[in-house]
């Protein structure tokens, strides 16, 4: 079976970023407003009171400190709590797109391939700008890439979905260098008025070279020893915006918005997670010491922790499973992969470790490494 690797990654992020105490400050006025707003309903018993958020509740909840935004302005004024940005048009590259160029151009600087080497672009993301054409073959005319292109969507576990779809295109003969972009805009989806959610997600983008190890000139080269896929449908998370909401007369204003029900999230997926791992562990034959570095999906560090502690059968050191959220809080599909990108350090030849990401569907990716 012919070898496959990841020969190089990329990250970019954007210069914007709001820091937990800014957040509290703009969601408590929001929550002074509303209630004042609503003071007879609320006296009343028609409707609760809305209640404050701290900095110690969000990094006791999820580790978040810090996110970074394509567009602050908006997100902080409590009459407003969205980004503000201008809507871009036809002949525009839309953000998620700029933001792909922007890490791809950083992967393949890395790979030491250009964008004409490219046949195979897989723009993959928990939400994408549009249905079609997809951002992924504007992005292939935008680099001068060539070949063929397209979108794919597995909420947060998207990015090692795409790249198993990447080696199964080089070992099927369909293409022979892949790029894998993340371009997660994930801002404007989250409900800045929800003191449950307003700290989850922040924008970023990263992108993989995926390709045969024949063809393979980097020095940073990760050879992919094996990879499992899971997917099991659950209604905990979900985004139910789509095509057809203009066609109720009643549409429900949190329908574009990110929700879920964490504690059932983290009770029921993490099991899966764990087995998922465990069971490629096994098929690859090793052992939890065997294991150097675990670059897993970045949404909250209790799950972190505890995916990590099940995984090597006790408390990992910092540098064995390396957190971004602190600094980049939720970035959906492309968490493991920022992860992987900023956390190579003293890692030799022969070191094997996992990255994996989870999340909605429910879905877990995992794909096992060994550093050339």
């Amino acid at each position: 079976m012919q070898q496959v690797v990841i020969s190089g990654s990329g990250l970019f992020t954007p210069q914007h970023r709001i820091s937990n105490e800014e957040l509290v400050q703009s969601y408590n006025q929001y929550v002074d407003q509303f209630n004042e707003e609503h003071a007879a309903a609320i006296a009343a018993g028609e409707i609760e009171a809305l209640e404050y958020s701290s900095t110690e509740f969000i990094e006791k909840a999820s580790g978040i400190k810090a996110r970074h935004v394509l567009y602050k302005d908006g997100i902080l004024d409590p009459k407003i709590m969205h980004p503000v940005f201008r809507k871009r048009g036809e002949d525009e590259l839309p953000e998620m797109v700029e933001m792909a160029v922007q890490a791809a151009t950083q992967a393949l600087a890395q790979a030491n391939k250009t964008a004409a080497d490219i046949d195979l672009i897989i723009c993959a993301a928990s939400n994408m700008q549009r249905p079609y054409p997809a951002l992924s073959v504007e992005l292939q005319q935008a680099l001068g890439a060539g070949g063929y292109a397209f979108d794919m969507n597995v909420a947060c576990s998207s990015a090692t979905f795409a790249i198993s779809n990447a080696v199964n295109a080089i070992r099927g003969g369909t293409a022979k260098v892949v790029l894998v972009v993340n371009p997660e805009f994930a801002s404007p989806q989250v409900d800045y008025r929800s003191r449950d959610s307003h700290f989850i997600f922040g924008d970023v983008c990263t992108a993989t070279i995926i390709e045969a190890e024949s063809s393979c000139s980097s020095q940073q080269a990760f050879r992919i020893l094996g990879m499992r896929l899971k997917t099991t449908f659950s209604n905990n998370i979900r985004c139910d915006i789509g095509y057809t909401e203009h066609c109720f007369t009643e549409q429900d204003p949190k329908a574009p918005f990110f929700k879920q029900q964490g504690r059932k999230v983290f009770k029921e997926l993490l099991p899966i997670v764990a087995d998922v791992i465990q069971d490629e562990m096994a098929a690859q034959n090793l052992a939890p010491d065997d294991l150097k570095r675990l670059w897993l999906h970045q949404a909250n560090i209790n799950m972190n922790i505890f995916a990590a502690k099940k995984i090597l059968g006790r408390d990992p050191l910092p540098e064995e499973a390396p957190l971004v959220l602190d600094t980049y809080a939720n970035t959906a599909s492309a968490g493991s992969i920022i992860a992987f990108h900023k956390y190579q350090q003293g890692l030799v030849s022969g070191d094997k470790a996992i990255l994996c990401s989870f999340g909605a569907g429910y879905s877990v990716g995992c794909v096992v490494l060994e550093k050339c």
